[in-house]
């Protein structure tokens, strides 16, 4: 009597193949850079202080 269930995940070379297939796409996504955010707070601080000292003067 065969086996009634198949697997459906395949075999387990399709599987290995998709979960690397996987890693390396999560391995190419580009890095969030810090600079934005960054540059974000230093234009901030900036702004408050121009207008800091232009009321101030």
């Amino acid at each position: 009597m065969s086996d009634q269930h198949i697997d459906p995940a395949g075999n387990t070379q399709a599987f290995r193949a998709f979960a690397n297939a996987r890693e390396q796409e999560a391995e190419a996504k580009p890095k969030k850079s810090p600079l934005v955010p960054i540059i974000a707070v230093v234009a901030a601080i900036v702004i408050i202080g121009v207008a800091a000292f232009l009321l101030l003067r």
